[in-house]
């Protein structure tokens, strides 16, 4: 954190009233206070798999006791506990907003939504609308009566409490576009734009729905003169045009086939926007966590495979586009062209000093093989040196080398940035061509490493060009069904495997126009539960942190995506995370028949004994566990030890040549 004059701040928010919000927003959540977080307190409650949600000065929290209870954490005092009326689990409590913290609505495994009034102590609503678990409530900060509710039936259902009937309204129906066996997992509100709803269902794609344009959809084909009458051929959208968007990590939908081989199941556990509402974060069940960027959106770097193409396409990443979208890579039937030549080279600038000794320090870690170490380094270098060509193709070797979920596709993206800074970034281009056959664009790679020959002849019979070539035609002659389904053109990272005949030719549409993530964040394991969440932390949402199956939660800086904080919040599992709006506050909840409730520890504290000290440990071995084999999991859960393991990159089936010749995977 750079230094500032805090003397100067407080002095300034005493007699300046305005300075007052600008002060708490910007110490709200600081890098010492992170640093310093530690356990304050325990609650205790009666039932298991504990749910939180914060107010301002209130924490209320359901279990698998069907009871709700109200909370002062700040003072650790139980205000309230009350029997919901519910016959199962409960997975979700909110507060109503405006409703002077009297209204908490809570949605369970019963199937059914409730709305309690605190202060009397009972239930006033009771809806049973839905046909299967409610696994989420989200309710709107200007909307005061209304709510939304999510469902494993496939269905968004709204609810005003202004209305007489006791029946709520299907706003979104996943299952016209998925087929039934779709499931909606999570919802959230924009809370700036409340006219935006964000949903996640069990698969990798997450929607971001226009709740107007849908409203004013319906109203108008009710007063439509033609609204009852249809034939074969006229078909009623249930969703206006532009009414959503989908957002996806880039390299997900080609891997799902072998995911779900391998019983790997990809969830939207978590959905919610930053308290601006300019960016989605997303905690992917059996993956990573990702934040989409919502103002400067891009489209996947390797997404569509057109049959025909009548350009070139070339390689880029762009910052404009016709539509304001960045592209990556565009690709075609025959993969694409790197640009001609070597093209003008922009000249690069020295880093000063201070980020050489970083780049350094990064590279000397690549030496010793501590991979997530070097990834770090580099990345606190690129936020403070973002047009280095040289430390994005650095970086990218650091992401090869790991192998982790995903790293390759980001190493894609490095080796795209690095290009576009310096068109003769030599090991750039060998990389992206490496990066390609590992995210199994085989015939795709095959092109990128002609065109890398041909742009580099004296590479062109290295040893590291010998056997890439080798592996690509090996996968090109391949009998595998994956090979064969590559071959034959059919986009099938969009679809899921065995739903292919209900997913519609709408969903088809928007899959193929999703946006892909800004950031990455690893190290925590997200398989054992659907419900587990994941926050930013901070008024500005300076950190982002998740729970873990491990029974850590993970902090990590926002921009740089760095790892800066484990501690362990549970004996099993942290499923909930609930940081406190306006202070360094927050709450965690998993299996343990408690809430802990976590706040910076004074400086004079020994260090606390919660504290994960070997994180880059952790976070290995969270990777191996979600690359293992679901009995194995099931085994470790019930505490029996699991030899056998992979110990390399816990990548699960990538595979790389140690050595690459004269453009070996070495920093520069």
């Amino acid at each position: 954190m750079a230094k500032v004059n805090i003397t100067r701040d407080i002095i300034h928010r005493q007699i300046k009233e305005r300075g007052a919000l600008g002060f708490e927003r910007h110490y709200h959540v600081t890098d010492p206070f992170i640093r310093r977080l530690g356990l304050e307190a325990e609650l205790q409650v009666s039932g298991q798999c504990l749910k939180n949600k914060t107010r301002s000065f209130l924490l209320a929290s359901g279990s698998d006791d069907q009871h709700t209870i109200v909370w002062d954490p700040l003072h650790h005092k139980k205000l309230l506990s009350m029997h919901t009326g519910h016959t199962a689990n409960i997975f979700s409590v909110k507060f109503l907003p405006h409703s002077g913290d009297r209204i908490l609505i809570t949605g369970a495994a019963d199937s059914k939504v409730h709305v309690h009034d605190l202060t009397v102590k009972e239930t006033i609503h009771m809806f049973g609308d839905h046909t299967n678990r409610v696994k989420r409530i989200a309710t709107a900060p200007m909307w005061p009566n209304t709510f939304w509710s999510a469902a494993e039936d496939g269905l968004i259902r709204q609810y005003d409490l202004r209305e007489n009937s006791k029946r709520s309204e299907v706003l979104i129906d996943l299952t016209e576009y998925c087929g039934e066996l779709v499931e909606a997992k999570c919802l959230t509100v924009n809370p700036q734009d409340n006219n935006y709803l964000a949903v996640g269902a069990n698969e990798p794609f997450v929607r971001l729905y226009d709740i107007r344009m849908i409203h004013n959809h319906r109203k108008s084909m009710k007063q439509s003169p033609s609204a009852g009458v249809h034939t074969f051929c006229d078909r009623q959208k249930p969703l206006p045009d532009g009414a959503a968007q989908y957002y996806v990590a880039g390299h997900l939908p080609v891997k799902l086939p072998d995911y779900n081989n391998r019983l790997r199941v990809l969830v939207a556990t978590y959905v919610t926007f930053s308290p601006d509402g300019t960016e989605l974060l997303v905690n992917m069940g059996g993956e990573q966590v990702y934040l989409f960027d919502l103002t400067y959106k891009q489209r996947p770097y390797t997404f569509l495979l057109p049959k025909k193409c009548h350009t070139s396409g070339e390689v880029q990443n762009g910052k404009t586009s016709t539509n304001g979208v960045s592209n990556g890579i565009h690709l075609h039937s025959n993969g694409f062209r790197l640009s001609e030549g070597r093209g003008h080279v922009s000249p690069q600038v020295e880093l000063p000093p201070y980020l050489e000794r970083i780049k350094q320090q990064a590279n000397e870690a690549f030496a010793c093989q501590q991979w997530t170490q070097a990834i770090q380094l580099y990345s606190r270098a690129i936020q403070k040196a973002p047009n280095n060509a040289m430390l994005y193709g650095n970086r990218a070797a650091a992401y090869m080398k790991r192998k982790w979920d995903g790293d390759h596709y980001d190493a894609l993206r490095d080796c795209l940035k690095a290009i576009s800074l310096n068109p003769c970034h030599l090991k750039a281009h060998f990389r992206l061509a490496r990066c390609l056959f590992e995210l199994k664009y085989v015939a795709e790679a095959l092109e990128c490493l002609d065109d890398f020959k041909g742009k580099f002849p004296e590479q062109a019979h290295s040893s590291a060009c010998d056997a890439l070539d080798r592996d690509i035609n090996a996968a090109l002659f391949s009998k595998s069904d994956n090979a064969e389904d590559k071959k034959g053109g059919g986009p099938i990272r969009l679809r899921a495997t065995g739903r292919k005949a209900s997913i519609s030719e709408d969903e088809m549409v928007l899959r193929e126009r999703s946006y892909d993530y800004k950031f990455r964040y690893c190290g925590h394991c997200n398989t054992t539960t659907d419900i587990k969440e994941a926050n930013f932390f901070g008024s500005n949402a300076q950190y982002i942190v998740s729970g873990s199956d491990d029974g850590s939660f993970f902090i990590w800086e926002k921009e740089t995506t760095n790892l800066v904080r484990v501690l362990q919040g549970d004996e099993s599992i942290v499923n909930c995370l609930q940081p406190h709006p306006s202070y360094c506050f927050l709450a965690t909840s998993g299996i343990d028949p408690v809430v802990r409730l976590w706040n910076p520890r004074p400086e004079s504290e020994t260090l606390n004994g919660r504290v994960v000290v070997d994180m880059e440990g952790a976070s290995q071995a969270n990777q191996r566990r979600m690359n293992a084999d679901p009995l194995e999991v099931m085994l470790l859960n019930m505490g029996y030890r699991i030899t056998g393991l992979t110990s390399g990159g816990a990548g699960g089936s990538d595979d790389e040549d140690s050595s690459e010749g004269q453009v070996q995977c070495r920093p520069s």
